[in-house]
């Protein structure tokens, strides 16, 4: 069962002092909390005319004329990396606020004034789960991360791609599917969550971004919540295909494929993320030194992870562990062979 109401961890010195060394930790306002204080809101509804988990918000004028400042500088420090003449055309269209979860977003629609092109970012409570979420898969996975972090303010690039319920619901019944590569992919993408430890992989918190190729297409599943890395104590909750919002892609998965092309597929992705992991190697050694030290879930779910991650894999090199980072870091260096 997922924690739906996780603690909060304040990023540490030591993590803050990280951040900055790699150009995360940037001098950009800390615009959650105005955010917080808006005045009224209506549901938003998908372009489809669906409900959705989110509300669009307002703002009293004085209060929208200065966020609208701070988000346009935000936004121009995500995307250029400082102050540039090259925002005066940019507008923030609207702001909707997601008051589920743990992290309560505000999801940001900044449009280009000349062309009517849209383009999104999150701003979100800076959380040390959260953060070291996002770096484990900057270093770790094949997808690059764009994020930003200052006082309690984090904010998140938006990734594209279609939300894996979306996925499930609309495209697995697509005579042109290839099968095959969608139950490769999930494979490695539940694959990857396990070795790193990012839990509640629920269809809602990732997407598949399709990527036509010259003959066929290519499906990419990628995490877009890291609220759960490292956090709960059931080994099973990091495992993508046990969720019951999985099912039809897990299905698939194990109609599609024999158990010796699974191993081989589960074998690629350590591969992989081993080479990654050599390549980064300083960076990750460094990310994985703060973690040891910080408490990043109670100590009953550690005891609790240790115990399921020992019974897995059949070795006693998680007794020792006393937090969430020790384990994280044992169980990468145990499955990477580092």
């Amino acid at each position: 069962m997922i924690s739906r109401c996780k603690e909060k961890y304040q990023p540490s010195m030591l993590l803050r002092q990280y951040l900055h060394h790699f150009a995360r930790q940037i001098e950009i306002p800390t615009v959650y909390n105005d955010l917080c204080r808006f005045e009224g809101a209506v549901p938003y509804e998908d372009p489809h005319g669906n409900e959705t988990l989110w509300m669009t918000v307002m703002y009293p004028r004085d209060t929208m004329d200065a966020l609208r400042a701070d988000l346009i500088r935000i936004y121009t420090e995500l995307k250029i990396g400082g102050e540039s003449g090259l925002h005066e055309h940019l507008c923030v269209d609207r702001i909707d606020f997601g008051d589920f979860g743990n992290s309560k977003p505000f999801r940001i629609r900044i449009t280009n004034l000349y062309n009517d092109n849209s383009d999104y970012f999150y701003v979100k409570q800076a959380d040390a789960s959260r953060i070291f979420g996002l770096e484990l898969e900057h270093i770790l996975s094949p997808n690059r991360i764009n994020y930003l972090v200052n006082g309690n303010t984090l904010i998140e690039e938006h990734i594209a791609g279609v939300p894996g319920n979306v996925f499930q619901r609309d495209y697995l019944i697509r005579p042109e599917l290839n099968r095959v590569r969608i139950a490769k992919e999930f494979t490695k993408f539940n694959e990857r969550c396990f070795i790193r430890l990012l839990g509640d992989m629920r269809s809602v918190n990732y997407v598949v971004d399709i990527t036509p190729d010259f003959e066929e297409v290519q499906y990419r599943a990628r995490p877009i919540d890291f609220d759960q890395q490292s956090y709960e104590g059931k080994g099973h909750t990091y495992l993508a295909y046990h969720f019951d919002s999985n099912r039809a892609v897990s299905r698939l998965a194990f109609r599609e494929l024999n158990r010796r092309t699974i191993e081989q597929y589960v074998e690629e992705e350590r591969s992989q993320m081993a080479r990654r992991a050599r390549v980064e190697q300083a960076r990750l050694r460094a990310v994985l030194g703060i973690m040891r030290r910080e408490e990043l879930a109670p100590r009953p779910h550690v005891a609790i992870l240790a115990r399921d991650l020992a019974k897995y894999h059949q070795t006693g090199i998680f007794r020792d562990c006393e937090t969430m980072g020790e384990l994280t870091a044992t169980h990468i260096t145990h499955m990477l062979g580092l």
